[in-house]
Protein backbone atom coordinates (compact mmCIF):
# COMPACT_ATOMS: atom_id res chain seq x y z
CA UNK A 1 0.00 0.00 0.00
CA UNK A 2 1.44 3.61 -1.08
CA UNK A 3 -0.31 6.56 0.29
CA UNK A 4 -0.44 9.59 -2.16
CA UNK A 5 0.32 7.43 -5.34
CA UNK A 6 -1.51 9.90 -7.89
CA UNK A 7 1.44 12.25 -8.19
CA UNK A 8 5.05 12.70 -7.31
CA UNK A 9 7.32 10.88 -5.18
CA UNK A 10 4.05 8.77 -4.17
CA UNK A 11 3.40 7.68 -7.87
CA UNK A 12 7.11 7.47 -8.20
CA UNK A 13 7.54 4.95 -5.44
CA UNK A 14 4.73 2.88 -6.92
CA UNK A 15 6.09 2.82 -10.74
CA UNK A 16 9.27 1.47 -8.87
CA UNK A 17 7.72 -1.38 -7.25
CA UNK A 18 5.78 -2.54 -10.49
CA UNK A 19 9.08 -2.20 -11.75
CA UNK A 20 10.14 -4.35 -9.93
CA UNK A 21 7.45 -6.70 -10.15
CA UNK A 22 5.39 -6.00 -7.09
CA UNK A 23 1.61 -4.92 -6.89
CA UNK A 24 0.33 -1.94 -5.36
CA UNK A 25 -2.65 -0.72 -3.41
CA UNK A 26 -2.34 2.55 -4.57
CA UNK A 27 -4.54 5.63 -2.12
CA UNK A 28 -4.89 8.84 -3.49
CA UNK A 29 -7.58 11.53 -3.19
CA UNK A 30 -7.88 12.31 -6.73
CA UNK A 31 -7.26 10.65 -10.30
CA UNK A 32 -4.71 7.69 -10.43
CA UNK A 33 -5.02 7.99 -14.64
CA UNK A 34 -1.25 8.92 -15.00
CA UNK A 35 -0.24 6.50 -12.46
CA UNK A 36 -1.95 3.98 -14.29
CA UNK A 37 -0.87 5.02 -17.67
CA UNK A 38 2.67 5.02 -16.42
CA UNK A 39 2.19 1.46 -15.07
CA UNK A 40 1.66 0.46 -18.48
CA UNK A 41 4.08 1.77 -20.03
CA UNK A 42 6.83 0.13 -17.95
CA UNK A 43 5.42 -3.10 -18.99
CA UNK A 44 2.80 -3.26 -16.04
CA UNK A 45 -1.08 -5.10 -16.26
CA UNK A 46 -4.03 -4.12 -15.29
CA UNK A 47 -3.76 -5.64 -11.74
CA UNK A 48 -0.15 -4.35 -11.18
CA UNK A 49 -1.81 -1.07 -9.22
CA UNK A 50 -5.41 -0.93 -7.80
CA UNK A 51 -6.60 2.47 -6.59
CA UNK A 52 -8.23 3.12 -3.86
CA UNK A 53 -9.86 6.32 -3.35
CA UNK A 54 -9.92 7.79 0.09
CA UNK A 55 -9.16 11.47 1.06
CA UNK A 56 -6.47 10.54 4.19
CA UNK A 57 -6.97 12.79 7.38
CA UNK A 58 -7.32 10.81 10.90
CA UNK A 59 -10.92 11.42 11.20
CA UNK A 60 -11.13 9.15 8.34
CA UNK A 61 -10.39 6.35 10.02
CA UNK A 62 -7.09 4.42 8.82
CA UNK A 63 -7.73 1.30 10.35
CA UNK A 64 -10.99 0.90 8.30
CA UNK A 65 -9.51 2.02 5.19
CA UNK A 66 -6.59 -0.54 5.91
CA UNK A 67 -8.64 -3.17 7.12
CA UNK A 68 -10.88 -2.96 4.05
CA UNK A 69 -8.19 -3.34 1.63
CA UNK A 70 -6.59 -6.18 3.58
CA UNK A 71 -9.78 -8.20 3.26
CA UNK A 72 -11.03 -7.01 -0.61
CA UNK A 73 -7.42 -7.73 -1.83
CA UNK A 74 -5.31 -10.07 0.33
CA UNK A 75 -2.47 -9.48 2.93
CA UNK A 76 -0.95 -6.52 2.53
CA UNK A 77 3.33 -7.12 2.75
CA UNK A 78 4.32 -3.18 3.46
CA UNK A 79 2.78 -0.25 3.40
CA UNK A 80 4.48 3.36 2.82
CA UNK A 81 3.24 6.29 4.03
CA UNK A 82 4.03 8.98 1.68
CA UNK A 83 0.86 11.53 1.52
CA UNK A 84 1.83 14.47 3.00
CA UNK A 85 1.32 18.51 2.53
CA UNK A 86 3.41 21.51 3.44
CA UNK A 87 1.98 24.95 4.53
CA UNK A 88 4.67 27.99 3.81
CA UNK A 89 4.85 31.35 5.69
CA UNK A 90 6.73 33.13 8.34
CA UNK A 91 6.61 31.79 11.76
CA UNK A 92 5.28 34.70 13.31
CA UNK A 93 2.27 34.27 11.17
CA UNK A 94 1.68 30.81 10.82
CA UNK A 95 -1.94 29.96 11.17
CA UNK A 96 -3.25 27.33 13.79
CA UNK A 97 -5.06 25.58 10.58
CA UNK A 98 -1.92 25.07 8.67
CA UNK A 99 -0.42 23.63 11.64
CA UNK A 100 -2.79 21.69 12.51
CA UNK A 101 -3.96 20.06 8.89
CA UNK A 102 -0.15 19.40 8.12
CA UNK A 103 0.96 17.60 11.42
CA UNK A 104 -2.57 15.81 11.50
CA UNK A 105 -1.65 14.18 7.90
CA UNK A 106 1.56 13.52 7.87
CA UNK A 107 2.15 12.52 11.37
CA UNK A 108 -0.98 11.65 13.12
CA UNK A 109 -2.05 9.28 9.86
CA UNK A 110 0.88 8.09 9.80
CA UNK A 111 0.80 6.69 13.34
CA UNK A 112 -2.60 5.49 13.05
CA UNK A 113 -2.16 4.37 9.46
CA UNK A 114 1.06 1.57 10.58
CA UNK A 115 -0.93 0.65 13.82
CA UNK A 116 -3.81 -1.08 11.94
CA UNK A 117 -0.41 -2.57 9.54
CA UNK A 118 1.25 -4.11 12.20
CA UNK A 119 -2.20 -4.81 13.93
CA UNK A 120 -3.30 -6.67 10.89
CA UNK A 121 0.30 -8.30 10.02
CA UNK A 122 0.38 -9.79 13.13
CA UNK A 123 -3.11 -11.27 13.53
CA UNK A 124 -1.58 -13.11 10.09
CA UNK A 125 -0.12 -16.46 10.34
CA UNK A 126 3.38 -16.10 8.97
CA UNK A 127 3.83 -12.20 11.12
CA UNK A 128 6.13 -10.23 8.55
CA UNK A 129 5.96 -7.08 6.92
CA UNK A 130 7.67 -3.72 6.22
CA UNK A 131 7.02 0.00 6.82
CA UNK A 132 8.43 2.73 4.71
CA UNK A 133 8.00 6.52 6.05
CA UNK A 134 8.60 9.31 4.17
CA UNK A 135 10.89 11.60 6.04
CA UNK A 136 12.16 14.76 4.90
CA UNK A 137 15.54 16.39 5.05
CA UNK A 138 13.88 19.05 7.46
CA UNK A 139 13.84 15.72 9.73
CA UNK A 140 17.72 16.95 10.23
CA UNK A 141 17.48 20.64 9.46
CA UNK A 142 15.15 23.54 10.18
CA UNK A 143 14.36 24.55 7.17
CA UNK A 144 12.26 28.32 7.32
CA UNK A 145 8.97 29.12 6.80
CA UNK A 146 7.61 25.40 6.79
CA UNK A 147 6.93 25.47 10.90
CA UNK A 148 4.29 22.96 10.61
CA UNK A 149 5.96 20.12 8.18
CA UNK A 150 9.64 20.56 9.76
CA UNK A 151 7.68 19.46 13.26
CA UNK A 152 5.93 16.77 11.45
CA UNK A 153 9.03 15.67 9.02
CA UNK A 154 11.20 15.61 12.61
CA UNK A 155 8.73 13.62 13.93
CA UNK A 156 8.62 11.22 11.97
CA UNK A 157 12.37 9.97 12.17
CA UNK A 158 11.59 9.62 15.73
CA UNK A 159 8.00 7.55 15.15
CA UNK A 160 10.34 5.74 13.16
CA UNK A 161 12.98 4.68 15.49
CA UNK A 162 10.39 4.29 18.25
CA UNK A 163 8.13 1.41 16.20
CA UNK A 164 11.30 -0.32 14.85
CA UNK A 165 12.42 -0.47 18.45
CA UNK A 166 8.87 -1.96 19.49
CA UNK A 167 7.82 -4.36 16.30
CA UNK A 168 11.56 -5.27 15.30
CA UNK A 169 11.38 -8.64 17.12
CA UNK A 170 7.76 -9.32 15.80
CA UNK A 171 8.97 -9.28 12.37
CA UNK A 172 8.11 -5.81 10.98
CA UNK A 173 10.76 -3.37 9.88
CA UNK A 174 10.41 -0.25 9.90
CA UNK A 175 12.39 2.77 7.83
CA UNK A 176 12.39 5.98 6.43
CA UNK A 177 13.54 8.00 3.40
CA UNK A 178 14.28 11.29 3.98
CA UNK A 179 14.18 12.86 0.08
CA UNK A 180 16.22 16.01 -0.89
CA UNK A 181 15.40 18.37 -3.41
CA UNK A 182 12.53 15.93 -5.93
CA UNK A 183 11.05 17.76 -8.61
CA UNK A 184 7.48 17.61 -7.12
CA UNK A 185 4.12 20.14 -6.96
CA UNK A 186 5.10 20.56 -3.23
CA UNK A 187 8.43 22.33 -4.47
CA UNK A 188 7.03 23.81 -7.47
CA UNK A 189 7.34 27.00 -5.89
CA UNK A 190 10.94 26.27 -5.00
CA UNK A 191 12.02 25.89 -8.71
CA UNK A 192 9.89 28.40 -10.14
CA UNK A 193 12.04 31.21 -8.10
CA UNK A 194 15.51 31.58 -9.88
CA UNK A 195 17.41 32.74 -7.21
CA UNK A 196 16.56 30.29 -4.33
CA UNK A 197 16.78 27.69 -7.24
CA UNK A 198 20.48 28.22 -7.91
CA UNK A 199 20.81 28.08 -4.31
CA UNK A 200 19.98 24.97 -3.85
CA UNK A 201 21.24 23.52 -7.15
CA UNK A 202 24.33 25.80 -5.36
CA UNK A 203 24.86 23.14 -2.36
CA UNK A 204 23.54 19.27 -4.21
CA UNK A 205 27.07 17.63 -5.15
CA UNK A 206 24.83 15.76 -7.50
CA UNK A 207 23.95 19.12 -9.65
CA UNK A 208 20.60 18.65 -10.36
CA UNK A 209 16.77 17.86 -8.27
CA UNK A 210 15.66 14.41 -7.70
CA UNK A 211 13.15 12.68 -9.73
CA UNK A 212 10.49 10.59 -8.00
CA UNK A 213 11.91 7.63 -9.30
CA UNK A 214 15.39 8.09 -7.10
CA UNK A 215 13.10 7.80 -3.90
CA UNK A 216 11.08 4.90 -5.90
CA UNK A 217 14.25 2.70 -6.11
CA UNK A 218 15.21 3.23 -2.52
CA UNK A 219 12.04 2.61 -1.70
CA UNK A 220 11.84 -0.76 -3.28
CA UNK A 221 15.43 -1.77 -1.26
CA UNK A 222 13.32 -1.21 1.96
CA UNK A 223 10.57 -2.91 0.73
CA UNK A 224 12.83 -6.21 -0.24
CA UNK A 225 14.40 -8.87 1.47
CA UNK A 226 18.09 -7.04 1.06
CA UNK A 227 16.97 -4.73 3.92
CA UNK A 228 15.58 -7.60 6.05
CA UNK A 229 18.17 -6.82 8.80
CA UNK A 230 17.37 -3.18 8.52
CA UNK A 231 15.72 -1.65 11.03
CA UNK A 232 14.86 2.52 12.21
CA UNK A 233 17.29 3.78 9.49
CA UNK A 234 16.15 7.16 7.84
CA UNK A 235 18.50 6.97 4.68
CA UNK A 236 19.11 10.35 3.19
CA UNK A 237 17.83 10.31 -1.16
CA UNK A 238 19.61 13.99 -1.34
CA UNK A 239 22.51 13.68 -3.98
CA UNK A 240 24.57 14.73 -1.28
CA UNK A 241 22.84 17.53 0.10
CA UNK A 242 23.48 16.95 3.76
CA UNK A 243 27.10 15.76 3.19
CA UNK A 244 27.66 18.99 1.86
Amino acid sequence: MVTGANTGIGQGIALAIVRAGGRVLGVARSSMDDTLHKAGGIGGTDASIIPIFADLDPYMQPHGLLDNAWDEHGPIHGLVNNAGIIRRADALDFTEEDWDSVVDLNLKTVFFLSQAFARRVLQASEAKGKIVNIASMLSFQGGIRVASYTASKSAILGLTRLLACEWAEKGINVNAIAPGYIETNNTEALRNDPDRSAQILGRIPAGRWGEPSDIGDAAVFLLARASDYMHGATIPVDGGWLAR
